[in-house]
């Protein structure tokens, strides 16, 4: 049955409307952004089939582009399409960041953060540089490939610290293993750019670490 066939208070467009968006289930936000289903099936049903396909929402947004435009529904518009809404939800996150004080807006940063790292196949180490009222400046990737005391430079991040005027840092990277509990590898290269960025009175609020559905926060473990 066509969904415009459907009680109105189950169909998602107007379930969203009276309900909010928070009430919509993985498959009926889906069939929103599909639009239309294809002969013999919803947009419901075509959106419980494509995430069955990929294994759930997040596997089918982070897909590559040749999966995505292979499924049944979906295409080269659609793929462009999810490509510039994942854009914008990351740049209103930063525009956000931008506005208000990071210290005041910690989820709207581990949600920046995680939208920036978590879907990369390999460690990115990234810097978001702070104003003295501690704005987000900007978010900067650093160095890449396996991160360890060799490949993190402390003085490149002071000097791109202090070419932006940065008051304070949080650091960031992924565990593209998805378990985002630290290592002692990670906890000697913050101390060391702790300790390289006190020397030009920059302060460090934070070390994230992007795991698979969880960031680890250095500071709320209280060791910076």
């Amino acid at each position: 049955m066509s969904i415009r066939h459907w009680p109105v208070a189950e169909r998602p467009r107007e379930k969203l409307l009276s309900q909010g968006v928070n009430s919509l289930s993985d498959a009926e936000l889906l069939a929103i952004f599909l639009r239309t289903g294809i002969a013999g099936k919803s947009a419901v049903d075509l959106a419980r089939e494509l995430l069955h396909r990929f294994g759930g929402l997040r596997a089918l947004m982070e897909s590559r582009e040749s999966d995505f435009c292979q499924a049944q529904g979906l295409g080269p518009a659609k793929y462009v399409q999810l490509q510039a809404v994942m854009e914008m939800s990351r740049r209103h996150l930063e525009s956000t960041l931008m506005r208000d004080s990071a210290l005041e807006s910690p989820q709207v940063v581990r949600r920046y953060l995680s939208a920036k790292l978590r879907h990369e196949p390999r460690e990115i180490f990234a810097c978001l540089l702070l104003d003295n009222r501690h704005r987000v400046i900007r978010y900067e990737a650093l160095f890449f490939g396996t991160i360890n005391a060799a490949s993190v430079y402390p003085r490149e991040v002071v000097k791109l610290a202090l070419a932006y005027n940065a008051a304070a840092v949080i650091l960031s990277h992924n565990h593209p293993s998805g378990v985002a509990e630290p290592s002692q590898a990670d906890r000697h290269i913050t101390d060391r750019l702790v300790e390289a960025l006190a020397v030009v009175d920059i302060r460090v609020l934070d070390h994230m670490v992007i795991g698979d559905s969880e960031v680890v926060s250095f500071a709320e473990r209280g060791w910076i």
